[in-house]
């Protein structure tokens, strides 16, 4: 095993986000799965299909269109009405279990994106720190200026960076109205 050289960081990352996403589906209660599954096979073609080909079948027999049957739901298909909105209630409900799963599933990772993003901003202040530190040592000419330097090594206020951005979509959000 010692010969066996590292992975390239791309490739790293890859099998880390798979490995998070099998433990993510790995994590889900057994109603979860079921909300899942039962969303997933909903979605199908086969699904639809199957549906197609009973109401069809319902409505046929029904109409006393198939011979030698004797109609059990007569038109207006009371039954059938009762049945199919039965089954968009129990779908309804499994599919949204199903899509609140996937937004706790986003939150977590929009959350876990947002810890890597100020880590990465606190690890390029302190880069930048270093990088103007270096310049002013060696006395090195920068395309930078000064003040620039200064603006990008300080440290990011996330709070009135959320307050501006909010603002700045509000700001948005206005000018589109008055444009209509």
């Amino acid at each position: 095993m010692a010969n066996k050289r590292p992975e390239p960081v791309v490739e790293q990352n890859v099998h880390e986000i798979k490995a998070w996403e099998e433990a993510t589906l790995r994590a889900r209660t057994p109603t979860e799965q079921l909300s899942d599954w039962i969303a997933a096979r909903a979605a199908s073609g086969t699904s639809m299909l199957v549906h197609l080909v009973l109401f069809v079948a319902w409505v046929s027999v029904n109409l006393r269109w198939v011979p030698g049957i004797a109609p059990f739901d007569p038109f207006p298909f009371q039954f059938l009405t009762m049945a199919v909105s039965l089954e968009a209630i129990f779908l309804s409900l499994f599919v949204l279990a199903s899509q609140n799963r996937l937004a706790r599933q986003a939150d977590r990772r929009s959350h876990l994106d947002l810890q890597i993003d100020l880590l990465a901003e606190r690890e390029m202040t302190a880069v930048l720190q270093l990088l103007r530190d270096i310049a002013g040592h060696l006395k090195i000419k920068t395309s930078v200026t000064e003040e620039q330097l200064r603006d990008l090594a300080r440290k990011t206020d996330v709070h009135k960076l959320t307050a501006e951005v909010a603002e700045f979509g509000e700001d948005h959000g206005e000018s589109k109205h008055r444009h209509r």
